[in-house]
């Protein structure tokens, strides 16, 4: 029987979430259109879509219309002619006006909440072709001045740069702006906020796209993909050249300095992406592991409460603020840091295993064996973390238990078994 149900509950979950895509394309799709630019001679030169934000009224990626003389707009079968109305390149977003245009306007939501895991959905019209759905799920977040790149395992394609990226609910919160073809599910969209501002960030002249800062930002991309840290470490130095005033510029060239063990640089880069930009929380958090890293552990701990200040949710700054305090021997403070974290994301495996160790260095045994518990439910292939348990079991008197941790650890891990029998269960 159980069999059976294991697979009447996969179909279920798999009806779920079928039903929700349709759901929001069936809610969004109407306001989706085809954008075209074209030249003197009335040729199309560049394709995108673009989302309705009222009656007569689009948005779309400023790359998308950059090189044209002309702009037309294509919903359902009919073509209207389009001007441009705001614009911001250093967002890459902007509206045009669309006399005769009737369709509904989307819901716009918020992209401040978002979660790495979360599902979200890609509505567009790649290479001009009928709309097209894709969904996938929020793989990273990339913080810059205003908001955050979001990166997404949705697929897009040439013709997707402006369409919709949605919610779970059909709420708009961010448009797909680029992808990198040298790697898999590096996709990007820009955050549903700067739509939201750019009235008030229009910007009358055209810019080249290297001020958006988006071919910078795609190369750097690529070099951390590869782990490539001397080429990341030369295309961040370039950029921070060119473009000073850009923190996310910064904020590269700290990753690149650290990832090569230059600590002192690092630290002066990501400064000066704070000093752009005071509210950058991965530069905060980022500093954070450096002067941990190098063993400054009070500046480390500022660091993390700064990221804190300024988004208590964030899990990592708590997650490595449980670090530098156990590090530091501060196990009440660790152990509050990590239950933090752990408020934020319980299926966190490797918060509940340090948590286990704060609770056996401070003698709650009873509480160590609860976390590992916890960390080998979400990930029961963790061998450190039955070791670990198997140790909390020996010290406190559950022979018995430790023995049958030692079994487990001979399928697991042979080694970490030969040692623990040695270190654990001999003595």
């Amino acid at each position: 029987m159980k069999p059976l149900l294991a697979v009447t509950a996969l179909i279920a979950s798999f009806s779920v979430q079928a039903n929700n895509a349709t759901a929001v394309f069936e809610s969004v799709s109407n306001s989706i259109v085809v954008v075209y630019g074209k030249n003197t001679q009335g040729k199309t030169v560049s394709l995108g879509s673009g989302v309705v934000l009222s009656t007569g009224e689009i948005v779309t990626n400023c790359h998308v219309i950059e090189e044209s003389i002309s702009l037309a707009v294509k919903h359902g079968t009919r073509e209207f002619p389009a001007t441009l109305k705001y614009s911001d390149y250093d967002s890459d977003i902007c509206s045009l006006t669309v006399p005769g245009l009737s369709a509904p306007a989307v819901t716009l939501g918020s992209s401040k909440s978002l979660k790495v895991g979360q599902k979200v959905f890609a509505v567009g019209a790649p290479r001009g072709l009928e709309l097209t759905l894709s969904e996938g799920i929020v793989s990273s977040l990339r913080e810059v001045k205003g908001g955050r790149y979001l990166q997404i395992s949705a697929p897009i394609s040439p013709g997707s740069s402006g369409g919709g990226l949605f919610d779970s609910s059909g709420h708009l919160i961010g448009l797909p702006t680029f992808y990198i073809s040298e790697g898999q599910q590096l996709n990007f969209a820009v955050p549903v906020e700067w739509v939201k501002v750019l009235p008030q960030r229009h910007s009358a002249g055209k810019n080249s796209k290297d001020s958006i800062g988006l071919s910078w930002l795609m190369k750097a991309i690529v070099f951390e993909g590869k782990k490539d840290w001397l080429g990341l470490l030369r295309n961040a130095q370039e950029w921070t050249t060119k473009h000073p005033d850009h923190a996310i510029a910064w904020f590269s060239l700290g990753v690149a300095h650290s990832e090569v063990k230059e600590y002192i640089d690092a630290v002066k880069a990501y400064q000066q992406a704070l000093r752009i930009y005071q509210d950058y929380v991965d530069a905060w958090n980022n500093l954070g592991l450096v002067y941990f890293d190098s063993n400054q552990y009070a500046k480390a701990i500022d660091a993390y409460q700064q990221a804190l200040r300024i988004d208590p949710d964030n899990a990592n700054a708590w997650f490595n603020l449980g670090t530098v305090y156990t590090a530091s021997n501060q196990y009440a403070k660790a152990i509050e840091a990590y239950q933090q974290a752990l408020r934020i994301n319980p299926e966190d495996a490797n918060a509940w295993s340090k948590l286990g160790l704060v609770y056996a260095y401070s003698n709650q045994g009873t509480k160590a064996i609860e976390a590992y518990q916890q960390a080998l439910r979400i990930n029961p292939e963790d061998a450190e973390a039955w070791y670990n348990l198997g140790v909390i079991y020996k010290i406190t008197g559950q022979i018995s238990r430790a023995t049958d941790v030692y079994r487990r650890l001979k399928n697991l891990d042979p080694a970490s078994a030969d040692k623990f029998f040695i270190n654990i269960v001999l003595p």
